[in-house]
């Protein structure tokens, strides 16, 4: 059996009443929803603190090896993708 945790939220009487017009209309309960709409932030949330950590990471890794591509090298092959061709990413160099 799944354990449950009970969490009690605290919203403003509009938003909770526009909660159970939207659970009615899709024949649902007000919980269900709520239950949808977090998982569907945290999930969210989630994805984005992991790039912001691959960013950070990736910018931890220029500060020490100063490898990058230039603007325009990184332009020209994503023009290069858009225009449907499949090339080789740019080195990166110092």
């Amino acid at each position: 059996m799944k354990t449950i945790i009970n969490a009690s939220v605290k919203m403003p009487p509009a938003l909770h009443a526009r909660i159970v017009t939207l659970a009615e209309a899709r024949k649902r309960t007000p919980h269900a929803l709520m239950v949808q709409a977090i998982e569907a932030f945290v999930l969210r949330e989630e994805q984005r603190e992991a790039l912001r950590q691959e960013a950070r990471a990736a910018h931890e890794d220029f500060l020490l090896t100063g490898l990058h591509v230039t603007a325009k090298e990184a332009d020209d092959w994503l023009a290069e993708l858009e225009a449907g061709n499949d090339v080789e990413p740019p080195q990166c160099h110092v």
